[in-house]
């Protein structure tokens, strides 16, 4: 039987599953009403690769299916650490908006010691988050579940709740 692990001294690699609820296609066709999902499938694959060019995170391999969908993942910690706050702070910022209080760090604004450590412990949040693997599939699924929600004219989860679909395994 395969035991989940969940510590990158285990493994950096990781298998994660995420599953549509509502009977909601995240590609492929409804065979009911017909209708055609598959334009969603490059919703995901542009996502993926948008994500994986800001996080400290690798896509080793992916399948999209009808209802759900399978990522590989590869943590990659020596890439994480050597990121500067600079680049931590660009790519954080491209998901997210920025603090005042980094913004007047990065232009050297602060008034004080205590708003440096303030505005570097943002910093260094962002990077454990930018090697999270909770964080990389919260970015891809809500994204994904806006755009599906917005289209099918609804609310409400589109995938299962995350202790039910993502699953990490040692690959």
């Amino acid at each position: 039987m395969t035991q989940s692990r969940q510590s990158l001294a285990d493994t950096p690699y990781y298998h994660c599953i995420s599953r549509c609820v509502r009977r909601a296609y995240l590609c492929g066709e409804d065979k009911y009403t017909e209708k055609s999902f598959e334009h969603r499938r490059q919703w995901v694959v542009e996502r993926v690769h948008y994500l994986a060019s800001l996080f400290s995170i690798d896509i080793c391999a992916y399948a999209i299916m009808s209802n759900h969908y399978h990522l590989v993942l590869h943590v990659n910690e020596a890439l994480n650490e050597n990121l500067s706050h600079e680049e931590v702070c660009e790519r954080w910022c491209k998901l997210y908006s920025k603090p005042v209080l980094v913004e007047r760090w990065q232009a050297e604004q602060t008034i004080s010691e205590a708003e440096n450590k303030a505005a570097l412990a943002i910093i260094d949040n962002w990077r454990s988050r930018l090697a999270d693997i909770s964080w990389f599939m919260r970015c891809l699924n809500e994204f994904i579940a806006r755009k599906a929600n917005k289209e099918d004219e609804c609310s409400g989860r589109l995938y299962s709740p995350p202790s039910m679909a993502l699953t990490l395994r040692a690959s």
